[in-house]
């Protein structure tokens, strides 16, 4: 039986002393790079949807991640964004891998940004879904700040974070949420001690580099860059995938309709198409 999302076995590598957990399935012999994966805030491997990690797994291999202390990682919570990116990109070398590309989500994205910048080397293309620049705007809506770090998560923190307000977008929301559950072996949560090392690496990333240029540091980035977010993210204002899209000088905005924090989930299969599409060309 072929390996996917729900029978990938969680694996490990070596990383500075630390036991890091990867799953890494797909096709390999498509002349593709693997896709790395870099999740959002106290998220694990379990919180990506299967039909886009088994979607995009169909034309290249995928790697999912956890960062140090993270769910079934070993290791003390990193408390800044460039410490997880170099974890990371420590990860992929350890793993025997020349180049990748990357796929980060919310706080995943702000790792993937910080990756690409400082190992440049490894990134081939860049996606980032949910997310914002450091120094962007981080006015999130009332209840966010309640709902997002709530020590057990319900199907209606996710609706209400991540999800569109019509029906339909809930529906999306609800059908996401009973795939991501499919899986019998689940990664174990994620600590309180990884929520408060996170909220800390979130703070450390508000503040602008320069004032006179906050977004300079992004057209560091020169590869092909994907950048998605719904018309309104209620966690990472969907005008910072605008501030991405006009100082990365190699990138592309999708904005979904009726969407939000996680327009992937919501529309896994509007996004699986872009997704292959800029991936392969």
């Amino acid at each position: 039986m072929s390996t996917n999302h729900n029978t990938a076995p969680t694996q490990f590598v070596a990383v500075d002393g630390e036991q890091l957990a990867y799953r890494r399935w797909g096709n390999s012999g498509t002349g593709q790079p693997p896709l790395f994966f870099l999740q959002h805030f106290r998220g694990g491997m379990d919180h990506w949807d299967p039909l886009m990690t088994d979607g995009l797994a169909a034309g290249r291999e995928v790697i999912l991640f956890n960062g140090r202390g993270i769910a079934s990682s070993s290791g003390v919570p990193r408390t800044r964004i460039e410490q997880m990116a170099d974890d990371a990109a420590a990860a992929i070398r350890a793993l025997g891998l020349r180049q990748v590309d990357v796929l980060g989500f919310s706080l995943g994205g702000f790792q993937a940004q910080d990756l690409t910048r400082r190992h440049p080397e490894l990134v081939r293309k860049l996606m980032l879904l949910g997310t914002g620049p450091r120094g962007g705007n981080p006015d999130s809506e009332p209840g966010v700040l309640e709902a997002a770090p709530r020590p057990v998560p319900t199907v209606d923190d996710f609706l209400f974070l991540f999800f569109g307000r019509s029906e339909a977008a809930k529906q999306a929301g609800r059908a996401f949420w009973q795939r991501r559950h499919q899986r019998l072996e689940q990664d174990p949560p994620s600590s309180p001690a990884v929520i408060q090392a996170q909220i800390e690496a979130n703070m450390y990333y508000l503040p602008k580099l320069d004032p006179a240029a906050p977004f300079a540091h992004l057209r560091e980035i020169k590869q092909p860059t994907f950048i998605l977010n719904g018309v309104n993210d209620v966690m990472v204002p969907s005008i910072n995938s605008w501030h991405m899209a006009q100082n990365i000088p190699n990138a592309q905005l999708f904005i979904y309709p009726d969407a939000g924090h996680a327009a992937q989930f919501q529309y896994p299969e509007r996004f699986l198409k872009h997704a292959i599409q800029f991936l392969d060309e």
